[in-house]
């Protein structure tokens, strides 16, 4: 099952025996444990209903032993067990998963690992409750969420802004979830749209010297533009990381390769995987840069990252190191 169909299902009231949470992203594992700990019981009947347990202080027979416990006075008790990768038995929930209680709801929090699929407990799981990997979003999928995300509450953000957003947060859902939450709660009465001003106004992202910007700025082979980011760059290294710019561009320019052996462009933003809004700056960018100049660049992006690790340089700072760089992308 999908994390929409389980919060589809515990909304209707449709609740199954165990809920293995597991994978990369523990934003979908928590936002499950959380509806289930706030929805299944009421205040009355957590008293004496509701256990959380600890991956960390507890073993697994343990946690059988819990779960096979009746409700009092309630159609349902409910079982968390927290930090569950770190019981090191874990497999011997099989015992408990091939029979449980239909009156209990066992929730098991395994984030950061999954489990053996050739497993018997993996099988016996998948067929009686709710198997949910929950995994990573790569980083062109995270704008979509954004939007998705908004959409719910009712409001919308400015491609440019949902991008701006990715390039300084990453695919951190809970830090994304966390400043979007911020953002609504300041957007003034009658506004329902984000935009690049209110994240710089709200949450320190400068909308002029950013990543993006600097993609913008070599796509147009706009010099001055792209010196003066690369400056403010070198004078804010701690909110403009060499790495995270080099990671950024290598991504931009990967894309931009791509874009020359597109033989249908009427199909650039579903090869590509980005937003159609952002078309428009591959192609410039494969304008300005043939197939060639951009392999080069590729391999300029490479050069100049194992540089900033110490390879074959000493002492030249990364505001430096990018500098160098942005001059050989540009000329």
């Amino acid at each position: 099952m999908n994390f929409e169909q389980i919060i589809s299902d515990l909304k209707n009231k449709i609740y199954k025996p165990i809920y293995f949470l597991s994978g990369d992203e523990p934003y979908f594992i928590d936002l499950i444990t959380k509806y289930i700990n706030d929805n299944v019981l009421t205040d009355a009947e957590k008293s004496f209903n509701q256990s959380v347990l600890y991956g960390k202080e507890t073993e697994m027979h343990t946690v059988i032993n819990t779960a096979k416990r009746y409700p009092m006075m309630a159609n349902y008790q409910v079982v968390i067990v927290k930090e569950a990768q770190n019981i090191k038995n874990i497999e011997d929930l099989i015992h408990y998963a091939n029979t449980p209680l239909k009156s209990t709801v066992l929730v098991i929090n395994y984030k950061y690992k999954t489990l053996d699929k050739r497993k018997k407990l993996y099988k016996a799981l998948n067929e009686n409750c709710v198997l949910f990997e929950s995994k990573k979003l790569y980083d062109n999928e995270v704008p979509g969420w954004i939007n998705g995300y908004l959409k719910n509450k009712n409001r919308t953000i400015d491609p440019s802004a949902g991008m701006l957003l990715t390039e300084y947060l990453g695919n951190d859902l809970s830090k994304i979830a966390n400043e979007l939450d911020k953002l609504i709660i300041t957007l003034p009465d009658g506004e329902f749209n984000i935009t690049s001003s209110h994240i710089e106004r709200n949450i320190g992202i400068s909308k002029d010297y950013n990543n993006f910007e600097l993609h913008k700025a070599l796509t147009q082979k706009n010099v001055l533009k792209a010196n003066r980011i690369v400056n403010y760059f070198g004078h804010n290294p701690k909110d403009n990381p060499f790495t995270v710019t080099i990671s950024s561009l290598y991504h931009f320019y990967s894309k931009v390769l791509s874009y020359h052996f597109i033989k249908d462009k009427r199909n650039v933003a579903a090869t590509l995987k980005v937003n159609p809004y952002f078309v428009g700056d591959y192609e410039k960018a494969a304008k300005n840069y043939n197939p060639k100049k951009t392999v080069e660049i590729i391999s300029l992006l490479r050069e100049y990252d194992l540089k900033s690790k110490g390879f074959n340089n000493v002492s030249t700072t990364h505001g430096e190191l990018l500098k160098e760089l942005v001059y050989r992308i540009l000329h």
